[in-house]
């Protein structure tokens, strides 16, 4: 079952990505089907048929989508402390100014 949340940021990556892959397709510098795998990855919780993309290419790879998954789960967290750490920053700056 597909667990929808909308996100403009994640869809802005996740289209800028998939229209990368063809021209990874057409030079030999970068890979296409790493930057469409990606893209479906990101826009899994966006689109049904992004995540159909995806369970063909965690069929294929399923080792690889589980570690992507880790990656992502840590960049998140490690986005939001920075986050929060920038908010404090900012506070205490605005307190003594």
């Amino acid at each position: 079952m597909m667990e929808y949340r909308p996100s403009l940021p994640r869809k802005c990556a996740g289209w800028s990505l998939i229209a990368l892959a063809p021209v990874g397709g057409l030079l030999p510098v970068l890979p296409g089907v790493v930057f469409l795998a990606l893209g479906l990855f990101i826009m899994r919780h966006q689109y049904m048929w992004a995540h159909r993309g995806l369970a063909w290419t965690e069929s294929r790879w399923p080792d690889t989508v589980a570690k992507v998954e880790v990656m992502e789960t840590r960049l998140i967290l490690r986005t939001r402390a920075a986050w929060q750490r920038t908010k404090a920053l900012g506070r205490r700056l605005l307190r003594q100014g």
